[in-house]
Order: C-alpha cells, then sequence, then structure tokens
C-alpha cells in the first residue's frame, strides 16, 4: 500500500516517537514539529536522524511508477521529448555532476545540435554559461562582491547551514534557473517560467567564499489544498547528508 502523508493539529496527548524499540510496531509513526504533527501510515521500520537541533523521521521509500497520472498518449509524448539528454556535465561551484534528464534550456546555451558537452553555473546567481571562461569573466566584472548568497531573505542560519527565501516573483531569472537545473535531475518537472506563484527555499553550505547552495524545495504561496511543497531536490554531490530530510522537516 503506498504511504499517505496527512497533517493534523498537534493534541494535548502524548505521542510516541518511534524508537529502536517500538520500530515498526504499529501502522503509523509520526514526525513532530513544533506546531503540527505530521503523520504517515505505514508498516515500515523508521529511521530517526540529528540534523544540528532537529530530529528528522525517515521511512523507507516505497516503490512507486514514476508515470503515474499520465495516460499513453502524454506517456509517448514525454519521452520523445526527453530520451535525449541536453546537457553531459553540470559544474556548479568546485563540483562536476553527471546530469541524469533532458532540461529545456534556452537555446542559446546549447550547439546547433542542441547540445552542450558542460554547463558552467555562477553558483551564487545560478546564471548558465555553455564556457568556462564565459563564467569566470562574468564572476570577476558583473557578479557584486556583496552578492555571494541566494537573492533572498535569509531566514535560518545553524553553523555553517543557512536557508534563504526567495520570492518567485520578485527573482524570476534565478527561480526559473534553479527549476532548469532541478529538470537536469528530475524525471518529470513541469515548472519552468510561472514562477510567480511560487516561494524557493535554497539551502546552502556556509563558507569564506560564500554561500553555496545544496539543494531546495518549492511551495505554492497559496495552496487550495494546503500542500507544504511543490518540489524538492538535494543536489548530486550533497547528497547522502540528510540534506533531503532536512529540507522536507523544514518544509513543514
Amino acid at each position: 500500500e503506498t504511504p499517505r502523508l496527512t497533517r493534523r493539529r498537534k493534541s494535548t496527548d502524548t505521542e510516541k516517537t518511534p524508537t529502536a524499540d517500538n520500530k515498526g510496531s504499529g501502522p503509523h509513526s509520526s514526525l513532530a514539529a513544533e506546531k503540527e504533527v505530521v503523520t504517515m501510515n505505514t508498516t515500515a521500520a523508521v529511521e530517526q536522524t540529528t540534523i544540528g537541533e532537529h530530529v528528522v523521521a525517515t521511512i523507507p521509500a516505497q516503490e512507486m511508477d514514476e508515470h503515474e497520472g499520465l495516460d499513453e498518449a502524454s506517456l509517448r509524448e514525454h519521452e520523445e521529448v526527453t530520451k535525449v539528454k541536453n546537457v553531459a556535465l553540470l559544474e556548479l561551484g568546485p563540483h562536476r555532476m553527471e546530469t541524469w534528464y533532458f532540461s529545456p534550456l534556452p537555446k542559446e546555451l546549447l550547439s546547433e545540435k542542441g547540445f552542450v558537452e558542460i554547463l558552467y553555473v555562477c553558483e551564487f546567481s545560478l546564471h548558465m554559461f555553455p564556457r568556462k571562461s564565459e563564467l569566470l569573466r562574468y564572476q570577476a566584472r558583473e557578479l557584486p562582491k556583496n552578492l555571494r548568497h541566494p537573492p533572498g531573505n535569509e531566514i535560518y542560519r545553524n553553523g555553517n547551514l543557512s536557508m534563504f527565501e526567495v520570492d518567485g516573483f520578485e527573482e524570476r531569472i534565478y527561480c526559473q534557473n534553479l527549476c532548469y537545473l532541478a529538470k537536469l535531475f528530475l524525471d518529470h518537472k513541469t515548472l519552468y517560467f510561472d514562477v510567480d506563484p511560487f516561494l524557493f527555499y535554497v539551502l546552502c553550505e556556509v563558507d569564506s567564499r560564500g554561500y553555496h547552495p545544496v539543494g531546495y524545495f518549492s511551495k505554492e504561496k497559496y495552496s487550495d489544498v494546503g500542500y507544504n511543497l511543490a518540489c524538492i531536490l538535494t543536489f548530486p554531490s550533497h547528497q547522502r547528508k540528510g540534506y533531503g530530510r532536512f529540507l522536507i522537516a523544514f518544509s513543514y
């Protein structure tokens, strides 16, 4: 049975957080937040991880059909458009990552054959370039020395981790570029241009050089059904560090 995520207000009853002694003992496990409790119906064992001051409960992923909801015609169209990757490698800061999927990048970034071997990205502004020399020239001449972080409000800081809230309406180019990059690692993602109704939360590692993005999630400013996130991604260079669990917990 596919796990179903529901939300409810915290009650006055004491909730038990799964431990090694009671793992998998019942069909319900809970992830407690400050104001709400998120309950996922599952019989799978729950793993707890501490990230900074946060305790995150993780439930093993269930096997799902990634093409669920697409009819036959839509599936054929999707496979035809995305069957060939148009970017081989993505270079973001000091990390060079092999891409997984097609992304509808602006044509000026691609060759006449519609392909680019390495896509170079400024990790501070997310401007994209087909050549390394163009990236270096941009960073030397046009990147403000004091703008070495996402163009939004810093809403969280703990140690070397920082979270920025970026409004898609106010920072369209940055958010659109973030969606283009995310599509290189997500098979099904349809948000590229209409970023105005969304808020983007960018998680960064901080050092003396600035704020380096490691992942993000987005959410609608006003959701009729109360969804807490629309899209989530941890860049492959920073996976298996607990950032994905942190982003999910932060979204509540």
